[in-house]
């Protein structure tokens, strides 16, 4: 059974950026500062690992203005991917969402991930930017 759990130390953070290096940055040659923003303090990182502690998926929640917040950063490990952690690790951020009184989240979700996002309750906003010049996003949201 896998358990979300959310990153206080700076090794867990650190962990977190590993993993969205891998998934996110470098199939397509980016470096590995481009995994963060700089803006981990004071955002909720949430994260699963494996049985020997490595981080295999993970996502992160900031609150934005107007009752809104952001889910970024979400990566799943290619050896987990279709066995349900990333939807635990939305549910996580959702869940944290509500007792920080959000009102909606909202994403940009790689073109690959639109139906991800759909089966939890996610509608496309606008189609959004091109990333790379490769990668189409769209902008989502949800009402919590």
């Amino acid at each position: 059974m896998f358990e979300v759990k959310q990153a206080h130390t700076a090794s867990e953070v650190e962990a977190i950026l590993d993993l969205r290096y891998e998934i996110l940055r470098k199939p397509w040659d980016q470096p590995k500062d481009t995994a963060t923003d700089g803006h981990e303090q004071g955002s909720i990182n949430a994260y699963i690992s494996d049985e020997n502690g490595k981080v295999i998926a993970c996502g992160r929640l900031q609150e934005n203005e107007n009752e809104i917040g952001q889910i970024r950063y979400m990566a799943v490990d290619n050896a987990y991917q279709g066995k349900g952690l990333g939807k635990l690790i939305v549910q996580y951020l959702e869940k944290k969402g509500k007792e920080m009184e959000l009102q909606k989240i909202e994403l940009q979700a790689r073109e690959n991930a639109v139906e991800f996002y759909k089966a939890s309750g996610y509608t496309i906003a606008e189609t959004s930017f091109l990333l790379w010049g490769i990668i189409q996003h769209f902008r989502m949201e949800k009402n919590i």
